[in-house]
């Protein structure tokens, strides 16, 4: 089983950037997809983004416009460019791998274990 780390968190002000990756252990299938999902502080985790490693790119209406999912195929790295963040971005991070093209996390098989996103307002 491809094991997912996500790195590239941190705190960052209102309308600032940051870069998160998740590295994957293994070559992944090109009919894989990964997602990225958050979870703050005292609710579920939601969508966020997902992409198939080959391509087609989707996003949550919350995060459209300011977030870009892409990957590095040679190095197995799934990145999520967020900008424009706002104090609503705080939450973990989870990246995320499955087979089915879909914003439904009970789809998804590996997860890696999160990384911190705080935006100071």
């Amino acid at each position: 089983q491809v094991q997912l780390a996500e790195s590239g968190g941190g705190s960052v002000q209102v309308g600032g950037s940051l870069r998160l990756s998740c590295a994957a252990s293994a070559r992944p299938f090109s009919r894989s997809v990964f997602g990225w999902f958050r979870q703050a502080p005292g609710k579920g985790r939601e969508f966020v983004a997902l992409m198939r490693w080959r391509g087609s790119p989707f996003y949550a209406d919350s995060v459209k416009g300011r977030f870009t999912i892409s990957r590095d195929n040679p190095a197995n790295i799934l990145y999520l460019q967020m900008d424009k963040l706002k104090p609503e971005d705080t939450a973990v991070y989870f990246c995320a791998m499955g087979s089915q093209y879909t914003s439904d996390q009970q789809a998804y098989d590996s997860w890696g274990q999160g990384t911190q996103v705080t935006v100071a307002s």
